[in-house]
């Protein structure tokens, strides 16, 4: 991923933060000679820099057959936002651009087939995105378990990150003070997200 060294992101809470936010993502492998994506929910683990991402296919996806011993590559999709010259100071000496954070995770996936190890997976991501529920559906409540049979699992080691905040860093305070302004009046989700962002990152900048 291009990074320039205004928008990179060293610090792993970012990337917490970002699969907190939204753990649904793009894995991505070689399939049959050409790129090969599954769009899918993950559980994210970090220990120190050590990070795991265990997820699952539908067994009819070809993606699993030939990814173990691959370099792969998993995307998180953090917020974005068009962010329109009018908000700087000098509207004319500038130009649209989009802000955004995204995570680029590379690494070797492992497959496995045992059915505790299916149950563990679907259970957790079942108990994350029910939470919250006043019943919350669970795996141990179904009174068919043959689903498992029709799924494939995978563990992600991670090897090596790359995070990107695109958050107007290397504009001057009064650029970005006007970006976040203009965001403000927008309603929509990802511009609020990337509000706080841009508000972190200036705040950061100048040692508050």
């Amino acid at each position: 991923m291009y990074i320039p060294s205004h928008f990179r992101e060293t610090d792993l809470t970012h990337l917490d933060w970002l699969a907190r936010q939204d753990a649904f993502g793009t894995l991505i492998s070689i399939v049959d000679g050409a790129p090969f994506a599954t769009h899918l929910p993950v559980l994210y683990r970090r220990v120190g820099a050590e990070v795991r991402l265990r997820g699952h296919w539908a067994k009819p996806n070809a993606q699993w057959r030939s990814i173990e011993g691959q370099r792969v590559l998993f995307i998180f999709h953090g917020p974005h936002a068009y962010i329109s010259p009018r908000w700087y100071t000098e509207p004319m000496r500038n130009v649209p651009t989009w802000n955004y954070a995204t995570a680029h995770l590379y690494g070797e996936a492992k497959i496995f087939h045992a059915a505790h190890e299916l149950e563990e997976i679907v259970s957790a991501l079942a108990a994350q995105y029910e939470e919250g529920a006043a019943a919350p559906w669970r795996l141990a409540d179904a009174a068919d378990k043959s689903r498992l049979l029709g799924i494939v699992g995978f563990e992600l080691n991670v090897q090596t990150i790359e995070l990107k905040f695109k958050l107007n860093q290397n504009h001057i305070p009064a650029n970005v003070e006007g970006a976040i302004a203009g965001l403000k009046a927008e309603s929509t989700r990802d511009p609020q997200a990337i509000v706080q962002l841009m508000e972190e990152a200036l705040a950061r900048r100048q040692g508050q």
